[in-house]
């Protein structure tokens, strides 16, 4: 990226100078209390990006303001608030347009961000390995894109043009603009050679015929440190928002002697940017592809089933949704109303509760592992008539496809490995025959 395509705020600008002041609109009917709890959260991805915050209001409207997403006068009386508590920074914690972002700066004279660019400045500050600096640098230049115009002051033309070319001269923005674009085609050139390189790995370990399981859930809900403590793995584990981005996958086995593949996936949090979904896309997606997922909770959070919801929401947009989930409820050392664990598990009643820290439970999770793994698996070839569409759906849940095709008789033919327990409602229609013709899907 040429030098002048810098990013609109520097992070350790914001470190050494900023002063945050949250703004958390409540549409009406919304619960201004639940609007409260959510700036919360905001307040505690603004600090883990080591920005203090000055103060807070929750901004009541009845629709979002095409201009300034609330109305005008809210606009300045939020302005006003902001300064007298000596701000510099307005956050809000939405998504603003461009077009709102630039009118709120015009009009508060100050840096106004939003809830998806704290994300992804955290994130940014997360990344580690190439593949998630790329994947994050792949989300900000899409975010930036439509924000250039706000970003740049030197907007004067940026060189002369050719007769017949670029008429009287090119605007230094579409100069960058142009640039900004190329990056991004760069970008997501080089993912997906390393997304090809992760799917020929991923094969790999499903045709060594183990089950794998995806430990999910909310940011800082304990699920790196639960790798650590099954496997001995050495994942980065810290109590800190988004403490890792890199997935590690790592073999585990069970007290009945079975293999387990568990994989920690990156946390995910209310409202996270669209963008970061399609740049993590290829880490995320181990979630989709594997046998089950394990659904980790705090259960000490007040706002748990919030973060359930979220959990499940991400999860159902990456297709995984029809997955089986074990859930684990974390941290149940640090409960303190004893109606919190009653009402998980009247929610969850096969939920495992567990403490990292204290090992407690950790033999129960074991044995619910081991129950779902279903024992060992074997990998049959399954040929399912037309008219039972139903067990081609049951067939992509409760198995995992090696590869598949339909013959021009309508006959869905797949190679599937398939558990002992599973195998059963399927028997009728598997053989032990490799297929003599094959169509590998891209996992």
């Amino acid at each position: 990226m040429p030098q002048t395509m810098t990013y609109r705020t520097d992070e350790n600008e914001r470190k050494n100078v900023f002063r945050a002041y949250l703004v958390g609109p409540c549409i009406h009917p919304a619960d201004p209390a639940s609007t409260a709890d959510d700036l919360k959260e905001l307040a505690e991805l603004v600090r883990t990006l080591e920005v203090p915050v000055a103060g807070q209001i929750v901004a009541g409207l009845k629709a979002p303001n095409p201009k300034y997403y609330v109305g005008s006068g809210k606009a300045e009386e939020i302005r006003d608030a902001a300064k007298e508590a000596e701000a510099n920074i307005v956050i809000f914690d939405i998504a603003l347009s461009p077009t709102q972002q630039r009118n709120l700066e015009q009009l508060f004279g100050m840096k106004v961000i939003d809830r998806q660019e704290v994300i992804l400045d955290i994130f940014a500050s997360r990344a580690r390995t190439r593949e998630a600096v790329l994947q994050v640098e792949l989300a900000r230049c899409q975010y930036f894109l439509p924000r250039l115009t706000g970003a740049w002051t030197h907007l004067s033309r940026q060189r002369g043009g050719v007769t017949g070319a670029r008429g009287g001269g090119e605007k230094q923005i579409e100069y960058d603009r142009r640039e900004l674009r190329q990056r991004i085609s760069d970008l997501k050139a080089e993912l997906a050679e390393i997304r090809k390189h992760r799917g020929t790995q991923r094969k790999s370990r499903m045709r060594a015929n183990l089950p794998n399981a995806a430990i999910a859930g909310y940011t800082n809900a304990g699920k790196s440190t639960l790798l650590n403590l099954l496997t001995g793995a050495e994942a980065y584990a810290a109590d800190q928002l988004f403490a890792t981005l890199d997935p590690t996958t790592r073999a585990l086995t069970l007290p009945d002697k079975t293999h387990l593949i568990l994989t920690d996936t990156v946390g995910f949090v209310r409202r996270l940017p669209h963008s970061l979904i399609e740049a993590f896309r290829s880490t995320l997606e181990e979630a989709v592809l594997a046998d089950f997922i394990v659904l980790v909770l705090d259960a000490s959070n007040p706002n748990v089933f919030n973060h359930v919801e979220t959990t499940l929401s991400v999860l159902g947009e990456l297709g995984a949704e029809r997955k089986s989930i074990l859930v684990v409820c974390n941290k149940c050392d640090l409960i303190t109303d004893p109606l919190t664990r009653i009402k998980l598990k009247n929610s969850f009643p096969d939920a495992v509760f567990i403490s990292c820290r204290t090992r407690e439970g950790i033999d129960a999770l074991l044995e619910a592992l081991s129950a779902k793994c279903g024992g060992p698996s074997e990998i049959c070839r399954a040929e399912i008539p037309p008219e039972r569409a139903d067990l081609v759906a049951l067939l992509h849940e409760k198995a995992r496809i090696l590869e598949s095709a339909y013959r021009d008789d309508g006959v869905f033919v797949a190679t599937v490995s398939v558990s002992a327990r599973e195998s059963g409602r399927f028997a009728p229609f598997l053989t032990s025959d490799e297929p003599q013709q094959k169509q590998t899907i891209n996992l």
